[in-house]
């Protein structure tokens, strides 16, 4: 593992990050929840990208991998300026996002909030509003009780380790939420889910898709594939999607 670069941002935070130079425009990888740049959808980009001469983008958010902070200080809005920190100051011209699971959500605030810059999206599991819509709806009493007065939750997963779930996540969240408003994506989006996730559902992909106010979007549903979407088969899928919104 060859070492990272770093990006100091203006809130104080030191970002890990790999960039590889070629062609625009660039490819950047908006990773998950408690994932890193060093994942196999992350690295496989990057070696599809240098073998094509494209620009490519991979870094870690607050909390996560080789950037400073604790997961457990950081939310959605922190992740969210980490990415407009890195869009702005390590790339120019246009940018394709493809945004991993909470990385979907970045990448559709990174169209909301840099609309000229995004020239096309690729989404993989893409869990927009997942804090309220997933966390909070799905909290039983005791622990929102808990969030309130311990101010944290302990959450298992099926893919990790278990997580702390903050109040600050939580309420950090709901000033983050993107199917509750307008959503123009004014350039190709393709979204990819396998129906054998169990930390998004097909359902969230198809609320997104029929939110998004988008001339070009599709959704690719992956009979059996896990929220990993890591096999050499999802990893095609993931090139052919990136080669559809770039037009090649």
């Amino acid at each position: 593992m060859t070492e990272p670069s770093y990006l100091e941002t203006g809130q104080g935070r030191r970002i890990a990050y790999h960039a590889t130079a070629g062609r625009g425009p660039t490819v950047v990888f908006c990773g998950g929840l408690k994932s890193d740049m060093e994942g196999t959808k992350a690295l496989h980009l990057e070696a599809w990208a240098r073998a094509r001469g494209q620009a490519f983008l991979r870094f870690d958010y607050t909390g996560h991998g080789q950037s400073s902070g604790t997961f457990e200080e950081g939310s959605i809005a922190d992740w969210h300026e980490d990415t407009l920190a890195v869009i702005d100051n390590l790339t120019e011209g246009p940018v394709i996002p493809v945004g991993s699971s909470m990385g979907g959500w970045q990448s559709l605030l990174l169209a909301r909030a840099r609309p000229e810059r995004v020239a096309g999206l690729v989404t993989i599991a893409a869990a927009p509003d997942f804090t309220e819509d997933g966390y909070w709806a799905g909290f039983s009493e005791a622990q929102k009780r808990e969030l309130e007065e311990r101010g944290q939750v302990e959450m298992p997963s099926d893919y990790m380790e278990p997580y702390v779930v903050t109040r600050r996540m939580i309420e950090d969240g709901r000033r983050m939420l993107v199917l509750r408003a307008p959503l123009p994506l004014p350039f190709p989006v393709r979204m990819l889910q396998g129906t054998a996730d169990t930390a998004v559902s097909t359902e969230t992909a198809l609320r997104l898709l029929d939110h998004a106010d988008c001339p070009d979007m599709r959704l690719t549903l992956v009979k059996d594939a896990d929220h990993r979407f890591s096999d050499d088969p999802c990893l095609a899928l993931i090139e052919t999607a990136l080669l559809e919104v770039m037009g090649a």
